[in-house]
C-alpha cells in the first residue's frame, strides 16, 4: 500500500505541474504562477497573477482522480468522475448579476435492432435559458452570445457571481491537451470578464 500511495501521489503531482505549466505558457512570460498548495492528494490550489486590469486575484484549481487511494478511486471511476481544471477570479468590476451556464450533453440510442441509420432524425437544440427575473438585463447578451459563438464548447460550468469569486469556469482536463487548448480557455475567460467590467463601466 506504502508502495502504491507514493508511486500515484507522484503520478498525480507530474500531471498537476504538467498543467500548471501550460497555464503558465498560455498566459505569457507576464504571467506567473504564485504559491501552490496541495490540500490532499489529488487538489492542487494555485495563484495566478495575470497582468490585466480586469482581473484580480486570480487562481486555479486542478483537480485528479485519487489514485494514491485505492477505495477513493474506485468509487470516483464508478460515479465517472473527470479531473478538471477550474479558473476563479476578482473582476475588476464585480457583476451587476448572478448566473450560472451548465453545459450538458444528452446522447440517446434506439434499440440494439435499429441498426438503419438512414431512417435517425437528429435535433440539435438551442441554448435554454432558466431565469428566476421578469427583466434580462442587457449586459447578459453579449456574455451568452461569447459562450454559445466560441467553438470549443468545452467546459462544464461558468458562473457569475456578485461576490467573490466573481467569475468561476471549470473544464475536463481530458479537453486540455497542451499550452495552446489552454491559451484559447483563457482568451473565452478574458473575453467574458472584460465584457462584464466594459457593461459595468
Amino acid at each position: 500500500m506504502g508502495l502504491w500511495y507514493a508511486w500515484f501521489a507522484r503520478h498525480n503531482r507530474r500531471k498537476a505541474a504538467a498543467v500548471l505549466a501550460w497555464v503558465q505558457a498560455a498566459c505569457g512570460s507576464k504571467a506567473r504562477i504564485l504559491k501552490t498548495t496541495w490540500r490532499s492528494c489529488s487538489l492542487l490550489h494555485a495563484g495566478l497573477h495575470l497582468p490585466s486590469r480586469w482581473v484580480e486575484s486570480a487562481r486555479v484549481t486542478v483537480s485528479l482522480m485519487p489514485r494514491p487511494l485505492p477505495v477513493q478511486w474506485m468509487l470516483s471511476r464508478w460515479r465517472k468522475q473527470k479531473e478538471t481544471l477550474t479558473f476563479e477570479a476578482d473582476l475588476g468590476l464585480p457583476p451587476g448579476f448572478s448566473l450560472d451556464v451548465i453545459h450538458h450533453r444528452w446522447a440517446g440510442h434506439s434499440g440494439r435492432r435499429a441498426t438503419d441509420e438512414r431512417h435517425w432524425i437528429i435535433v440539435r437544440s438551442l441554448p435554454v435559458v432558466l431565469t428566476t427575473r421578469d427583466d434580462w438585463p442587457p449586459e447578459l447578451t453579449p456574455i451568452i452570445n461569447a459562450l454559445v459563438s466560441r467553438q470549443e464548447k468545452n467546459f462544464l460550468t461558468v458562473k457569475f457571481h456578485q461576490g467573490s469569486p466573481h467569475l468561476t469556469a471549470t473544464v475536463p482536463l481530458e479537453s486540455l491537451s497542451d499550452a495552446k487548448a489552454v491559451a484559447g480557455l483563457l482568451d473565452m475567460f478574458r473575453e467574458l470578464a472584460n465584457g462584464v467590467s466594459a457593461k459595468r463601466q
